[in-house]
């Protein structure tokens, strides 16, 4: 009889998150509190180096009371687990055989003594012999030329947790392998080592599986699924990594205080005798010189080092005690905790093809994955994700690859609902961003009570080609997509029905960044305050052979509801429509703040806003 179905989970009694190389740059803590879940439950240029002074978001007064710590725990707490007709884009639903590390099959699966031909298998795992992956041939057991062929180096693994870790265990040590997981299975993981429920991937180690999962059990000890350590190369295919939580602080962060430094009106929101953090003091720049062009770029240089003076890498670490030296490492590093389904070390890869990561909790970043080194996905959904920090579903400070992909039901409480390119800093520093390239994929209904319910970028280059962010909400800016001195690309890009309570409904461009719109449409997109459609503060965008259309700024105070430029903000507008918006206040159009520049081409066309076309906009008939 064949054996079928069988599903993996980890769960442990030792560390609480993941075991990650230590000496990051600067000191990080974990904040906030534990929710525990169920297992149900290309690149481009460098970023630019361009001076940036505090980000202006007007009219985010009045937020705090949305962002602060009570409405944290309402997303913290949001019900995630899986109906149970929900069956995942990626895998289709099938029979299933449930196996953990005790062993055995679950009520309903294959009993041991009646697989004749499991048994046969088992004789594989009689000796401690790693025999499948040696040469069968007789020829040296060596590889040439870094390769040797697949067949060779194929073990199947049945449907037994503790082979699955010994087969592992055997790859790393015989120069990596391909791992044949048991059709249907869901291998449960009950404990874990340095916080990880599989060993630390050191070799190229392929696991392929077909409706298999991988995940930890749920009133386990916290502990993310899979770790690729520097020089690791992990393939997974056709499996389900699910479950994974690793643990967070008992303190608490609120999204309006992480993000004050970038905002002179989030910081304004703050300034109440009995809430006003030092940090937010610190951080507050000096008022604005007069309007000379000699001082202008004095104030936007000292607004950047202030802003990184008051701001952290918000992820766990141990803080170095003073005088132990400030080398700063060549690559961003990660935190114990960030990571929960999988982390990508520097210096590691991982390709995830036709797989899916789902319900994974993050106390740090990334609750889906955690990219530190060069990662791919192709074909595979990241779904139903919670970061208490960055990237609900995906963060990235190394080189991401993202296609025919669906990143959707993400939670990223500080900032980057679905996938976070960097983060912005709480007490000392951000951690900058790498480069991340999107294509033909989907980015649908991510959350964040920050900055950039779809996609954040913070200090790193990115790039959305052929996909579609659609859905998506954040509470202060960038409902669909937001940037801070970063480099923004969407090309042949949809960014439609995405809110936020600020500005930016559709995309945000801050912090001295650059953006370029190329056959795109940011359409149908609502925002509270400024810029439904598109918000450009004190940065340079783009917009050729595209379209603004029908979005909608509907606070009592908003205006440009298609597009909103700042003093010191550059907006080029080649072949471009904007159309159909609408917002309280005039103009519902472009809106270009004195000291702005709006360039309009003579096939451009700003026409039926309301309540009027433009304000401050050569060549636009009001």
């Amino acid at each position: 009889m064949e054996i079928r179905g069988c599903n993996l989970f980890v769960a442990g009694r030792g560390a609480s998150g993941g075991a990650t190389p230590s000496g990051s740059r600067k000191g990080r803590k974990a904040l906030m509190s534990n929710d525990v879940t169920s297992t149900d439950g290309g690149a481009s240029t460098a970023p630019p180096t361009r001076r940036r002074r505090a980000l202006w978001v007007a009219g985010v007064a009045g937020l705090t009371g949305v962002v602060g710590l009570a409405a944290l725990g309402g997303v913290a707490a949001r019900d995630d687990k899986p109906k149970s007709d929900q069956v995942s884009d990626a895998q289709p639903s099938t029979n299933r055989q449930n196996v953990s590390d005790a062993g055995g099959a679950d009520e309903g699966g294959a009993k041991e003594g009646d697989a004749k031909e499991g048994d046969a298998r088992d004789d594989d795992w009689s000796s401690d012999d790693w025999s499948g992956l040696h040469d069968r041939s007789g020829k040296d057991d060596k590889r040439q030329d870094d390769k040797r062929d697949e067949k060779d180096r194929t073990k199947q693994v049945p449907c037994d947790t503790d082979k699955l870790i010994q087969a592992i265990t055997f790859a790393n040590n015989e120069d990596g392998g391909v791992l044949e997981l048991a059709k249907g299975c869901t291998y449960t993981l009950t404990r874990n080592q340095d916080g990880n429920g599989l060993p630390l991937i050191t070799q190229p180690i392929t696991l392929k599986g077909e409706h298999t999962t991988i995940g930890r059990e749920a009133t386990a000890d916290y502990f993310r699924i899979l770790n690729v350590g520097p020089g690791g190369h992990l393939t997974l295919k056709g499996l389900s990594i699910r479950g994974g939580q690793t643990l967070q602080s008992p303190m608490a962060a609120d999204p309006a205080t992480v993000w004050a430094p970038y905002s002179t009106q989030v910081r304004s929101t703050l300034a109440g005798p009995a809430a006003k953090p030092a940090a937010t003091t610190a951080a507050k720049p000096a008022a604005k010189p007069a309007a000379t062009t000699a001082a202008k770029p004095a104030a936007k240089t000292a607004a950047k080092a202030t802003a990184k003076a008051a701001t952290a890498k918000p992820i766990a670490a141990e803080v170095k005690p003073a005088g132990a030296g400030t080398a700063v490492p060549l690559v961003e590093q990660p935190g114990f905790t960030d990571g929960a389904g999988v982390l990508v070390q520097p210096g590691g890869r991982a390709e995830i093809l036709d797989s899916e990561l789902l319900y994974n909790q993050s106390g740090g970043n990334g609750g889906g994955l955690a990219n530190f080194g060069s990662t791919r996905l192709s074909k595979t959904t990241v779904a139903h994700n919670t970061a208490f920090f960055f990237g609900g579903g995906i963060f990235n400070a190394g080189v991401l690859q993202v296609d025919e992909s669906k990143v959707k039901d993400n939670t990223g409480i500080i900032g980057g609902g679905g996938i976070a390119n960097g983060a912005a800093g709480i007490f000392t520093d951000s951690v900058d961003g790498g480069s991340v390239w999107v294509y033909k994929s989907e980015i649908t209904d991510n959350e964040t009570l920050g900055f950039g319910g779809g996609v954040l970028d913070v200090e790193g280059t990115t790039t959305l080609h052929h996909t579609t962010v659609s859905g998506n909400t954040a509470v202060l800016a960038g409902g669909g997509v937001a940037v801070a001195d970063s480099q923004l690309t969407l090309k042949d890009a949809t960014v439609v029905r995405n809110s936020t309570a600020g500005v930016g409904g559709g995309v945000a461009v801050t912090f001295d960044s650059a953006a370029t719109v190329e056959n795109s449409k940011i359409n149908d997109n609502t925002a509270g305050f400024f810029g439904a459609g598109l918000y450009n503060e004190d940065s340079v965008t783009t917009l050729r052979d595209s379209e603004v259309v029908g979005n909608r700024a509907v606070g009592p105070f908003a205006r440009g509801g298609g597009i909103f430029n700042t003093e010191g903000g550059e907006v080029t507008l080649h072949r471009t429509k904007v159309a159909h918006n609408f917002s309280t206040l005039p103009p519902g159009g472009i809106f270009n703040s004195l000291g702005g520049t709006v360039t309009l081409d003579d096939e451009s066309a700003v026409t039926a806003n309301r309540p009027t076309n433009c304000f401050n906009v050569p060549d636009c008939f009001a």
